[in-house]
């Protein structure tokens, strides 16, 4: 007569309490839409080597905009080469393109309007001759790494 056995079902044991793995919690620091447009403006002239730049706060004495980009360049070329990569990062990364546009290379002074931030291309010369950062001297200021 065959004997039938049945399967030995083998339990693994559970591990002890103080092996078992604790959730680390990772500390997120989230800027705001405006900032974080204001850095991605700077990471574009700075790709394009912009010299001198200034972020002013303008939310606590501004209704029209919330950050002002101040940059300045040494040639016609580069104001134009500046403006375009601060377009094509904000484009890629966002989908934004600026509400308003003004000035030329050739006018040393050219302005990208995105609402929120405003940016300020100069040739150095004229960067001096106008004095954004002294007329709104009451703003506060971002620091940029360069």
């Amino acid at each position: 007569m065959a004997t039938s056995k049945k399967p030995t079902i083998v339990k693994k044991p559970k591990a002890p309490a103080s092996k078992k793995k604790v959730k680390e919690t990772k500390k997120i620091i989230k800027l705001d839409p405006e900032e974080s447009l204001v850095r991605l403006c700077a990471e574009g002239a700075l790709d394009k080597k912009a010299e001198d730049i200034v972020v002013l706060d303008m939310r606590a004495i501004s209704s029209f905009t919330d950050f002002f980009l101040i940059v300045s360049g040494t040639s016609e070329p580069q104001l134009k080469a500046i403006a375009g990569s601060i377009r094509e990062k904000v484009r890629s990364a966002t989908g934004l393109r600026p509400i308003a546009e003004d000035g030329f290379p050739i006018s040393q002074w050219v302005i990208i309007d995105y609402g929120s931030v405003i940016i300020h291309i100069f040739h150095k010369d004229k960067r001096d001759l106008y004095g954004l950062e002294s007329l709104w001297g009451d703003a506060g200021r971002l620091e940029i790494e360069e």
